[in-house]
């Protein structure tokens, strides 16, 4: 599946990418409140063969690490050089998160809530503004890597949006879950959509944590939609990786929060991932003086693909994410 799509000049920051070459660049488009400049690092790699470009991205919300060690293992074992088209590496796009390990940037906005952004808005909009206009304009595809936020992990899942080729792009990344849901108002996958793009949406685990077995899951989907387009084979790196990221995908199209109806210390008794029936017990939520004790039942069968990993919950909170 190789789509001609490259065979023209490409000059991202001012800077030409020729074919055959590789190139850093930096977005640097503000300093920090002591003068400090902050560039975010952008890897191109071109083919020498024109093909599609696809553009691979985490850390959009700076606490979200796994993301960001997905990305930075296609980069260090050189997954990332073409033989055909071209790959754009961004594995921190919200560096000034990452640098406090915070979700948001400084102003306290949520970068993924406010694209496409505004060349004179706020630090977040006008950051978002010069992604989408320098480096959104040459992509053809992208693969947004995604964790949980704050105490809720989730199992490996890729999220599109109603689309045939996402969907099929969806399947040949191979994780164990394929979310239909609708774009965000205003998230980097929405904008991107917008312009024609194809956006794979993975989530994967949590914030401000790092699991092997995540990260392999979106390393080895990355190195299939990556092969099934044409970019470059992968069929030899794919044989190391565990036999489990071939199993095939489940798509869901109906999800549902099941939510605290107390407050107090919860104790998780499923794992994400698995499959529980009406009427199991999820876990249990007790006061901290020992004054009472609550079991939550599964109030439907499905799978479970996210759990709130928080030791204190308090009533209304969010516990586990199952299909329906």
């Amino acid at each position: 599946m190789l789509k001609e799509t490259q065979n023209k000049n490409i000059e991202i920051l001012g800077k030409a990418v020729s074919k055959g070459k590789g190139i850093q660049l930096n977005l640097d488009i503000a300093k920090l409140h002591t003068r400090t400049k902050i560039e975010v690092p952008i890897i191109i790699e071109r083919a020498k063969k024109d093909g599609p470009c696809i553009l691979i991205t985490g850390g959009i919300h700076g606490d979200e690490f796994n993301g960001v060690e997905i990305v930075r293992q296609i980069v260090s074992k050189k997954f990332n050089k073409p033989t055909c088209g071209t790959i754009i590496c961004i594995p921190i796009v919200n560096i000034f998160g990452f640098l406090n390990q915070t979700r948001e940037f400084p102003d306290g906005r949520d970068l993924n809530r406010v694209f496409p952004g505004s060349k004179r808005g706020s630090l977040a909009s006008r950051f978002a503004y010069h992604l989408m206009t320098e480096i959104v304009p040459h992509v053809d595809y992208c693969i947004d890597y995604h964790t949980g936020g704050r105490e809720r992990f989730n199992v490996s899942q890729v999220r599109i949006n109603d689309d045939k080729e996402t969907l099929e792009l969806a399947k040949v990344f191979g994780a164990p879950f394929i979310l239909k849901s609708k774009n965000r108002d205003k998230s980097f996958r929405d904008a991107c959509v917008k312009k024609g793009k194809k956006v794979l949406l993975f989530e994967g685990g949590k914030s401000l944590s790092l699991n092997n077995k995540v990260a392999d899951i979106g390393i080895a989907g990355a190195l299939k939609v990556m092969s099934h387009l044409g970019i470059r084979d992968f069929s030899n790196e794919l044989e190391n990786f565990s036999p489990s990221i071939k199993a095939k995908p489940m798509l869901i199209e109906k999800t549902s929060w099941i939510r605290a109806r107390y407050s107090g210390m919860y104790h998780p008794q499923a794992e994400t991932g698995t499959f529980i029936k009406k009427g199991e017990v999820i876990g249990s939520i007790s006061g901290p003086f020992g004054d009472f004790e609550k079991e939550v039942k599964a109030p439907y069968s499905g799978y479970i693909i996210c759990t709130n990993e928080s030791s204190i919950v308090n009533q209304g909170d969010a516990l586990v994410h199952m299909t329906k």
